[in-house]
């Protein structure tokens, strides 16, 4: 790859976004553009529009999206599936306008069926009911991958997909109540410690089975699949199934992730689960067999990445958002 191309990360202060830039600049990238969402409103088409007509942008890395737990995706469903669908529609179509051939889109685990055969295949998709409590947000993300398809298909781009299954790690988003499981439990846990108390609430019951990837395999796997040569890309996808799942392929109970981040922050006390709060999907687990067939696999343990997650957020609790 040309490490002089003029690569746009949407979201680029986000977990993934700032994973995705750390990682491009280590491998030598020199040209990555950035801008805030006070210098540039993805929702606004007329400004992605002209954003694109203004820098000339070779690869795009689309790692911007409105993110956030089940009390989240249940509390803002609208929100949820707009900003997203509009987002995404955006930057495509604003990519295939101004000639960019090279862009990478983000997705979710959340893209398949609740009760999707698991080890969860790519050819799951649009193969049952989604998840009531993500559904709209999971929409979104499935149109995403069906836009870049389209335009593959009709214009000749080269539009990739990877659809990543549950990320933790550096600039996380720590709020009680918005946030994801990792991030909520290692906040929690940290202030139980931190007060000596002698019980920790969780969420549900604890039996659910979920798949972690720490935020800096992610990024690494997106450079991964954005720098394979067509022939290899082609060879391993289909036109109308081009999507890759990236995670670990190894999963966990909810009970256990929850003793894990115990003993990284060192709490002494009981864990209790409240069975009356939504479970939720009750196993997500990617096949990443695909992915391993292209030539990458995760590298970041669970309780190595957790640690690292939890040294994050000591270091930066006042940045941290909460």
């Amino acid at each position: 790859m040309n490490r002089d191309a003029r690569i746009f990360v949407a979201g680029h202060r986000g977990m993934v976004g700032s994973a995705i830039v750390r990682r491009l600049q280590g491998l030598g990238y020199t040209n990555i553009i950035t801008r805030g969402r006070e210098d540039l409103d993805l929702v606004d088409q007329a400004a992605v529009n002209t954003f694109f007509a203004e820098n000339k942008i070779d690869q795009v890395y689309m790692a911007s999206a409105k993110v956030g737990g089940i009390h989240a995706n249940n509390t803002y469903p609208a929100e949820f599936i707009y900003q997203n669908l509009m987002v995404e529609a955006n930057i495509i179509h604003a990519a295939h306008c101004n000639d960019v051939n090279k862009l990478l889109f983000l997705g979710s685990s959340c893209i398949y069926p609740k009760f999707a055969e698991q080890p969860m295949k790519e050819e799951a998709l649009v193969t049952g009911v989604l998840e009531p409590t993500n559904e709209p947000y999971a929409v979104a993300k499935i149109a995403g991958i069906k836009l870049c398809e389209s335009y593959n298909r009709q214009y000749g781009r080269d539009y990739r997909s990877v659809m990543p299954t549950n990320l933790y790690g550096p600039n996380d988003n720590f709020h009680p109540e918005n946030s994801h499981v990792v991030p909520a439990l290692l906040k929690r846990f940290h202030e139980a410690t931190q007060r000596g108390d002698n019980e920790v609430v969780i969420w549900g019951s604890g039996k659910p089975q979920r798949e972690f990837l720490h935020v800096d395999d992610m990024a690494a796997a997106c450079v991964h699949v954005m720098e394979l040569d067509d022939e290899t890309y082609q060879a391993h996808t289909q036109p109308m199934l081009s999507h890759i799942n990236v995670g670990t392929g190894v999963d966990c109970s909810i009970r256990e992730l929850a003793e894990t981040i115990a003993r990284v922050t060192e709490y002494q006390g009981d864990l209790k689960f409240d069975s009356t709060k939504p479970d939720g999907t009750p196993r997500k687990l990617m096949d990443v067999s695909r992915l391993k067939a292209l030539g990458w696999q995760s590298t970041i343990s669970l309780e190595d990445g957790l640690r690292d997650a939890y040294r994050w957020f000591v270091e930066n609790q006042d940045k941290a958002r909460h």
